[in-house]
């Protein structure tokens, strides 16, 4: 079979469960993985014969696409502030609105600091490490710390800084546990995309990410959806820098909360839309 006719099939077989644009998309994504071979380039070479290597790769990919597992666990790869990072169901896939906060808080130190001592961060809740990892790739000098409760997911971040040769410190910690920021300095910058879902929302959630994504990363009890960012205030207390920020994402419809959170503390703070125009980000300080 020619890499166009199974190319096809592999879109077609796709629209039974996405739309045209992002079977588009994923067939393109799954094809440059399995291949090495763009769009154009694809095109190009459309008539020569597919090796049998890709096709079994791109019959398994087909295969977990279609039981809704997500393209970027599918291939072990995602986009991140222009990267490719590495990534399984051990970490959240990156979304674009963290993309903005870490935007935010790049073009805030370039504002502030162009000419002072190097900025100490800490990135709360890690995950795949890209937010750690941006930071450092833009802010050479920052010095960075990245945590975690989730070993899984550390040895990830771990590989994702070893790759793009970003020396980030990495520590197992739970963050609720305030015992354990004995280990923890004082920062310029806080930065944390927490878990805040909810859990009641689960059943009004895609199966593609309540399924595949963890939970722990995404779910926070009913009965205190805000415990994260109430620690983090606690922490920042006692661990941020005098004019040191705190910059988090947040749930849509809880931007104005958290940000009394910070408020009722002592911080002032403002509420950042997205591209969408949704409240997804909080800075305070």
């Amino acid at each position: 079979m020619t890499i166009s006719q199974f190319y096809i099939d592999f879109k077609n077989k796709l629209k039974t469960i996405y739309d045209d644009r992002e079977s588009d998309n994923i067939a393109d994504w799954a094809f440059e993985n399995a291949t090495g071979l763009k769009k154009l380039e694809r095109r190009l070479n459309g008539n020569h014969k597919l090796n049998e290597i890709d096709y079994n790769h791109l019959q398994k990919y087909l295969k977990e696409l279609l039981e809704h597992k997500p393209v970027q666990y599918v291939l072990q790869e995602t986009w991140f502030y222009k990267r490719k990072f590495f990534i399984n169901e051990n970490v959240l896939i990156p979304r674009p609105e963290t993309e903005e906060l870490v935007e935010w808080i790049i073009n805030d130190s370039h504002a502030r600091n162009q000419h002072s001592k190097p900025t100490n961060m800490i990135d709360i809740g890690t995950g795949s490490g890209c937010i750690a990892v941006s930071l450092k790739k833009e802010l050479a000098s920052a010095n960075i710390t990245a945590i975690d409760v989730s070993e899984k997911a550390l040895k990830i971040a771990k590989k994702n800084a070893s790759g793009f040769n970003t020396p980030i410190g990495f520590l197992e910690i739970n963050f609720l546990d305030e015992t354990e920021w004995k280990d923890l300095k004082t920062y310029d910058v806080i930065v944390s995309n927490p878990p805040y879902i909810p859990a009641k929302e689960k059943n009004i959630m895609a199966k593609n990410v309540t399924e595949f994504e963890p939970s722990i990363a995404l779910f926070v009890d009913n009965n205190d959806p805000f415990i994260f960012y109430k620690k983090i205030t606690g922490f920042a207390k006692r661990h941020l820098n005098k004019n040191g920020k705190i910059y988090v994402e947040v749930h849509e419809n809880y931007s104005k909360e958290v940000k009394d959170i910070f408020e009722k503390s002592g911080f002032a703070s403002e509420i950042r839309k997205d591209i969408y125009g949704n409240a997804r980000m909080v800075k305070a300080g």
